[in-house]
């Protein structure tokens, strides 16, 4: 019989993060009575929102922003713009390119999400010091580019593409 030492008792690091992940859906879900936008949908949309108060958005922006690949941004994009909370717009000098523009229904939304994802930080980070927040913060971005260094496209289509 093999001997587990403590450290390989405790959850490894990739399921506790899942299990973060997880709660923080479970919670966004209940904060936000019957919405009909998924957690990284009111991300993505509160991204939009004020990204394009300063500049034009495209849907590269968001694939770099939230490190997810082209057919998810794709997905995601696609059911926001069918509930109507973003319209694509053909730009002047190129028109397979796309500038992302939220309608006037994501506005009315805005001051909401905001204080959803607010009220989310604060939790998220009540009995926290300052210090072990920058660290945490600091090795969960070290953990991600760890990750996304050795990532290679699944296939050409999503290698490149349009802003």
């Amino acid at each position: 019989m093999i001997q587990e030492t403590q450290q390989e008792k405790t959850i490894d690091t990739g399921k506790l993060i899942h299990m973060l992940s997880h709660q923080l859906k479970r919670h966004n879900s209940a904060s936000e009575e019957s919405s009909d936008l998924t957690h990284i949908q009111r991300h993505i949309l509160n991204y939009i929102l004020f990204e394009s108060l300063g500049r034009d958005v495209y849907q590269k922006d968001l694939e770099e922003a939230f490190h997810i690949r082209k057919s998810t941004v794709t997905g995601i994009l696609q059911l926001m713009e069918k509930n109507g909370f973003i319209k694509r717009e053909s730009v002047e000098k190129d028109a397979r390119l796309k500038r992302i523009v939220p309608t006037p229904k994501a506005e009315k939304r805005r001051e909401k999400i905001m204080e959803n994802i607010r009220a989310t930080e604060r939790r998220l980070k009540m009995g926290i010091s300052k210090e072990d927040l920058e660290t945490c913060r600091f090795v969960l971005e070290r953990m991600l580019q760890n990750l996304s260094e050795n990532e290679e496209p699944k296939n050409k289509s999503e290698q490149g593409g349009f802003h």
